[in-house]
């Protein structure tokens, strides 16, 4: 936590507790991603270890697939209980956090209600004839922001320097802030993380469920990147 010390009125001073870095702010879940890439590779050891280790030609060799299992079990669970606790651990910044959410959240809609206006002139007030409905100011606020943290974890596993230059378009908009679409991105890697997991329990070939095991760990070690990365965001960050 770094404190900002600020002349208050009539020559007093005031002291603000500036935002913490996100690493900080996100410890608890950083350290639970960092476990569970671990425990990715030791599952996926189970299954590719007895086979590199039998004899060339042998058979139906044993593996042992429970460890990833139960990390489809436990994922989950353990990164919402982390979540929690570093929510826990930094009130006043969650409460931030949420306003600007809020204030970010409100210009999108605004936004969203300026299109439907455009739409409804196209249209007819509102006689849209394609597929599907449009969806409302808030929805669409709402998938606009899970589309930008998607958007960006997808470019910053082959390229971080054009993911951050998304993210700071982004930004200058206003309906948009730093952290916010980090924080989404964060979201979504773990949400993508634990899917994988989930398959690869499902499978019926361990040494497939070995690689998706695998596969989810590159999610939680975008995750890790996601939450630990810090933006200047004029005010925010």
């Amino acid at each position: 936590m770094v404190w900002c010390v600020r002349a208050g009125r009539g020559g007093g001073v005031s002291v603000e507790a500036e935002a913490p870095a996100r690493r900080r702010r996100h410890a608890r879940l950083i350290a639970t991603l960092a476990e569970l890439v671990g425990e990715c590779a030791s599952a996926a050891l189970g299954v590719y270890g007895p086979i590199a280790y039998a004899p060339p030609r042998a058979g139906g060799v044993p593996v042992n697939v429970g460890g990833i299992s139960g990390l489809a079990l436990s994922a989950a669970e353990r990164l919402d209980r982390a979540v929690a606790q570093d929510a826990a651990r930094w009130p006043a910044e969650v409460s931030r956090e949420d306003a600007h959410a809020r204030d970010t959240f409100h210009r999108r809609c605004a936004a969203a209600e300026a299109d439907q206006v455009v739409i409804d002139a196209q249209f007819g007030g509102g006689s849209f004839s394609g597929e599907g409905t449009v969806p409302t100011p808030p929805q669409a606020a709402a998938m606009d922001l899970a589309e930008a943290g998607g958007e960006f974890l997808d470019a910053l596993d082959p390229d971080p320097a054009d993911a951050l230059a998304f993210i700071l378009g982004l930004t200058a908009s206003g309906e948009y802030s730093a952290r916010g679409v980090l924080d989404e991105a964060t979201r979504t890697a773990v949400l993508r993380a634990c899917l994988v997991l989930r398959e690869a329990a499902r499978e019926e070939d361990p040494s497939m469920a070995a690689e998706r095991c695998l596969t989810a760990s590159r999610h939680l070690a975008l995750a890790v990147s996601a939450a630990s990365i810090d933006l200047d965001d004029g005010a925010e960050l």
